[in-house]
């Protein structure tokens, strides 16, 4: 095995601490990117299932597949498809899911995939390679379109000045050119401590890859794919992630308000709780912060299934979503 990971994985400790992985069990790393939660897991014993959309991660991750000899097997797929993908392996159940979720820092650092203004590089965004850029949507989407995603999945209060601003510069084609027409449009002055553009990068990033999308129905995959037992731990990045989880396991604990004499308690009829609390969120102390600030919005929420039937995909899990 690879003696360190290329990246720092995010509360690597309390991911391991909640999955509690031992020899024997299998567990599902759902986005693999550079390996580092997939190391720790398989460092404990267990074999491991890691799926990542990103073509880049599954080339790069190969060495460490054959070093492991089949405790590791790599999947080329989003990890909503999970329990088809492991139907297909010939595995019913798993004893873990664990899910980053977002941009990989592996996308992050590289100027190529264009994620990224720190450095600039097409404009991209692509997680699996394939499909529509960025570039494209900010040339061919109209001026609604582009405030609407803006102000739905950046939290932009300026979506309509910035999509304004966006619509007149066009062609934009470089991260660079895509971040200084955000900083015009929302003014910017070099000491402020947050880029007005992140936004702006976050909200076409999420769109593109239809990130909460996938969020959603990688939830309900994991809740069919766990055995009674088994551990999910899910690390989110913003607001909007971790609403969609918190509610996810909220509703699946059965933490739903206890009834009146007019009305009826809503936990007395419908499914049986298919997840039980572990622990309350965990987010990142000050020294994880210092060894790696992309840590500082992380929160990690961790539950454990029950024997219950899974629910499915059949509750809405956007409720709440800013738009």
């Amino acid at each position: 095995m690879t003696a360190t990971a290329p990246h720092i994985p995010v509360l690597l400790d309390e991911v391991i601490a909640g999955l509690a992985p031992t020899t024997g069990e299998t567990h599902v790393d759902g986005t693999f990117g550079a390996g580092g939660y997939t190391r720790a897991i398989l460092a404990t014993g267990a074999k491991v299932i890691a799926f990542d959309r990103d073509p880049d991660a599954i080339v790069e991750g190969r060495t460490l597949e054959a070093e492991n000899d089949g405790a590791l097997i790599l999947v080329p797929e989003r990890f909503s498809r999970m329990v088809e993908a492991l139907a297909e392996r010939g595995v019913d159940q798993v004893d873990g899911v664990t899910l980053d979720i977002g941009v990989s820092s592996m996308q992050l650092d590289r100027a190529e995939r264009g994620f990224s203004f720190q450095a600039d590089g097409p404009l991209d965004m692509r997680m699996e390679q394939a499909g529509m850029s960025a570039a494209d949507f900010v040339n061919e989407a109209d001026e609604t379109e582009i405030a609407d995603v803006l102000f739905e999945l950046g939290e932009e209060p300026r979506a309509r000045r910035v999509a304004r601003f966006i619509v007149a510069a066009r062609p934009i084609t470089r991260t660079g050119q895509l971040a200084d027409v955000v900083r015009r449009a929302l003014g910017h002055r070099p000491h402020e401590k947050k880029d007005p553009a992140t936004r702006t990068f976050q909200a076409i990033r999420i769109h593109l890859n239809a990130e909460l999308d996938e969020l959603e129905q990688g939830l309900a995959a994991a809740e069919r794919a766990l055995r009674p037992g088994g551990r999910l731990a899910i690390v989110s990045f913003h607001s909007m992630e971790d609403r969609i989880v918190k509610r996810f396991l909220r509703t699946r604990s059965g933490a739903t308000p206890a009834g009146s004499r007019h009305l009826p308690d809503a936990r007395d009829a419908g499914p049986q709780p298919s997840f039980e609390a572990v622990a309350k969120p965990v987010r990142a102390n000050d020294a994880e912060i210092a060894r790696n600030p992309r840590s500082r919005s992380a929160t990690l929420r961790v539950a454990r299934r029950t024997a219950a039937s899974a629910w499915g995909s059949s509750v809405s899990l956007t409720e709440g979503r800013q738009g």
